[in-house]
């Protein structure tokens, strides 16, 4: 019996690190994509149903491996509530991670899985 190629799938993981250090996975990118989306720290963690001090913790290690914050806060005014949106940092990660998955994924002519 030989086995149906068509079942075997790569399975990769990518992140990108600074100064040899991880800064960000998939995980990270998500974080960051839910940011820039919802406006807010707690939206993104009710999006993707982590709590706020998880995403909180995650982007202070960020912020303390980059030296910078990839996000930026900022206390609501006389008609509205504060938020959260990307610094310029937090866009280069969130894009050279994107840009990454898609290489790899032409690379493997899309048959990969990135986890």
């Amino acid at each position: 019996m030989t086995i149906n190629r068509e079942k075997l799938v790569p399975r990769l993981r990518l992140w990108l690190e600074y100064n040899g250090k991880p800064v960000i996975g998939r995980g990270g990118a998500e974080i960051l994509a839910a940011i820039d989306q919802n406006g807010s720290i707690s939206g993104a963690a009710d999006n993707l149903s982590v709590s706020y001090r998880f995403l909180w913790n995650y982007l202070e290690k960020m912020r303390a491996r980059l030296g910078e914050p990839p996000v930026e806060t900022f206390k609501g005014g006389f008609k509205g509530g504060g938020g959260a949106r990307l610094t310029e940092t937090g866009k280069i990660l969130l894009e050279e991670y994107k840009n990454g998955e898609k290489l790899i994924l032409a690379a493997l002519g899309g048959k990969a899985s990135l986890k």
